[in-house]
């Protein structure tokens, strides 16, 4: 079962940084080849990115591609779809038309190629004012999408609006990528880069204010982020500790009749069991992908 905390990027056409990231912590890496790789070197880096993922590696491998819009495109997620490659990242997504288009051609990859149906996934940036404007619809479309990311770069950039240190300006458009993922059947999105790698304090409270928002994972630029939003967004032993003992004691209550009890002074029903549950849940995914 996979873990969606970190997501690493490194610029698919410099090899020592692709051999580098495929070593660390990140549950997935994102070799590039969209913003970061220049436009000369596009078409050749497609060979170079898949190459890389049929090696050894201990994370998820993602390639991000060009828009659908723009002339590469369509040549990335051809060159993409193999072996060894675990999911597309596509910028820029604005409407159901694209993300439908998109999966109808990598299904149809996956069938030629012989490999098997929904194997590789797709993860839509949202990152426009059209797409969020439009992200219910993406996220109800019915596609193999799973879940989606929000970017905050070329957001802020479309709507003209500036990207502060607090983020404050960006909070009602990442709940709105919450919600639309909620209300349309799929997981938990994941967050925009923090690009002030020198502001560690900030980035801090960033990974943790989308923690508190309901996001699962961020999107990193810098190998020390990786760290920090691996621990941060996963549970603490003592999170760990009680919640197995308010499961506990509420399941002995239930036995004897009662479905609100105290532990340790705070109130237990069943969304506070639910949420336990959940706790657990994600220690023993982060255990299991730790001994594999």
């Amino acid at each position: 079962m996979s873990v969606f905390r970190s997501f690493l990027f490194a610029p698919g056409n410099h090899p020592r940084r692709v051999e580098k990231a495929l070593t660390l912590d990140a549950d997935a890496t994102i070799l590039d080849l969209e913003d970061a790789c220049p436009i000369a070197e596009k078409v050749a880096t497609r060979e170079v990115v898949v190459r890389a993922y049929q090696g050894p590696r201990a994370c998820l491998g993602y390639v991000r591609v060009n828009a659908m819009s723009t002339e590469w495109g369509y040549g990335d997620i051809v060159a993409v779809v193999r072996k060894g490659v675990d999911g597309i990242v596509l910028p820029k997504l604005e409407t159901v038309d694209e993300i439908r288009a998109c999966d109808w051609l990598v299904s149809n990859l996956e069938r030629e190629r012989e490999l098997p149906h929904g194997a590789i996934d797709i993860i839509p940036i949202i990152e426009t004012g059209r797409g969020i404007a439009n992200i219910h619809a993406i996220c109800a479309a019915g596609t193999r999408i799973k879940r989606i990311a929000f970017g905050a770069g070329d957001f802020t950039l479309d709507m003209n609006m500036t990207w502060t240190r607090d983020e404050a300006e960006l909070l009602p458009y990442r709940s709105e990528c919450v919600l639309a993922s909620r209300a349309g059947g799929i997981e938990p999105p994941l967050d925009t880069v923090w690009v002030d790698i020198k502001d560690t304090e900030g980035f801090r409270r960033s990974v943790e204010t989308i923690k508190g928002l309901g996001f699962q994972g961020k999107m990193c630029i810098y190998p020390d982020q990786v760290t920090v939003v691996n621990a941060l967004l996963s549970p603490t032993d003592a999170e760990v500790a009680w919640a197995r003992k308010a499961v506990a004691a509420f399941a002995e209550a239930e036995k004897a009749g009662s479905a609100s009890i105290q532990v340790d002074g705070k109130f237990i029903d069943y969304p506070i069991v639910y949420r336990a549950e959940r706790v657990i849940a994600m220690a023993e995914k982060i255990a299991s992908k730790s001994k594999g």
